[in-house]
């Protein structure tokens, strides 16, 4: 039996319908129903229909599946997602580790920062056809394809460069890397750039197939609890330019999803000069010090170039106060929705894997009651 004869099809005349012309309005400037609501969902979603972390993980077709079906269930993004935080890793010899309460992991550096340095310096990244044979693109190809022959009103081909500065340190370690960039920067940058330019030839590879595959790619590692603003900028957001400028240049794109997890206290106006800013991007801040990042400044500095998405804090999901999720949904959203460009409502980071049920919903009828303004 396939993961398609467990869920019943989503309603497409009614939801999907509707669902969809709300997901696309920032981008057409044709305001419609209300704010959208995207709380990242991941892992949460097989929660929710009675499978695991690790099922949602180990077994894509399944977890986008979940995904789909969640999506109806709160009146989410009319789409489907599916991702991990370390794509393309594994072509470079990192090897990775399911956990039955976290999504994959890596074992742990592959190169001594000190005895491997002609290896390091040898880096060269995984090309188009050594890529194919990998593990991501067939991975990926699977789980497209499943989409286009059962969910294929929620098929949207994504390639993930995700957390270009963390994923490239992967290589020699965090706690290595961070160190490297105070004392030996060439060899940090021949790191994330490795990693990089694998990333884009992994998109290209997608988009060749799918054609113009979106993009979603962040700063996680690379925020203000670890570097200064300079460093942000130097091994992240230019990393991200870069990366979305080159993607762009083989095909993939134009719809871009910029998540910029954990604290970005000042250094997020580096992004703004930096990043690559297309008619179809969403822009994510998870945090401002240690609270959620206000949308008041996301709209103040980047209303003019992009859509944003303010962040209702993931620690709220996991408390059993639904008003309090409510109240705070409500907040953010009067803060933010009259954005030039579009707002989204959404979580501070993935939503969690056991997110109570009552406290999604609450975000959904923050957005119904107080998502829209003017002559909405």
């Amino acid at each position: 039996m396939g993961y398609e004869e467990i869920f019943p099809q989503n309603d497409l005349k009614g939801w999907h319908a509707n669902a969809a012309k709300r997901f696309a309005s920032p981008f057409v400037d044709n305001y419609h129903d209300r704010i959208d609501v995207d709380p990242i969902m991941l892992s949460n979603a097989a929660v929710h229909t009675g499978f695991t972390i690790r099922d949602f993980y180990e077994k894509p077709e399944l977890g986008i599946h979940c995904v789909g079906y969640v999506a109806e269930l709160f009146d989410l993004l009319p789409v489907t997602h599916w991702f991990f935080s370390l794509p393309w890793v594994r072509e470079l010899g990192v090897t990775l580790e399911y956990k039955d309460t976290l999504p994959p992991v890596s074992t742990g550096p592959i190169l001594d920062p000190e005895a491997d340095l002609d290896k390091i310096e040898a880096l060269e990244p995984i090309g188009k056809e050594e890529l194919k044979k990998g593990s991501t693109i067939p991975l990926f190809y699977g789980l497209y394809d499943y989409v286009q022959q059962n969910l294929p009103h929620t098929l949207v081909p994504i390639s993930y460069g995700f957390d270009l500065c963390g994923a490239g340190s992967e290589l020699i370690g965090v706690e290595n890397f961070i160190m490297w960039t105070f004392t030996e920067p060439d060899l940090a940058h021949k790191l994330i750039d490795t990693y990089v330019e694998t990333s884009i030839n992994g998109a290209d590879v997608l988009s060749d197939k799918y054609g113009m595959a979106m993009l979603i790619v962040g700063s996680i590692l690379a925020n203000n609890d670890i570097f200064a603003d300079e460093q942000v900028e130097e091994f992240s957001a230019k990393k991200m330019r870069h990366y979305v400028d080159q993607c762009f240049r083989r095909g993939a794109g134009p719809q871009i999803f910029y998540h910029l997890c954990g604290n970005h206290e000042t250094d997020y106006k580096v992004f703004k000069k930096n990043l690559v800013w297309s008619p179809f991007n969403v822009l994510h801040i998870g945090y401002k010090g240690q609270s959620e990042f206000p949308s008041e400044l996301l709209k103040e500095e980047f209303q003019d170039v992009t859509t944003i998405m303010g962040s209702v804090d993931t620690k709220l999901m996991i408390s059993p106060n639904p008003k309090k999720v409510y109240d705070k949904a409500k907040e953010t959203l009067l803060a933010g929705r009259d954005a030039k460009k579009g707002y989204i409502l959404g979580t501070s980071c993935e939503t969690p894997p056991y997110t109570i049920p009552g406290n999604l919903l609450a975000l959904t009828r923050a957005a119904r009651d107080f998502g829209t303004y003017g002559t909405w």
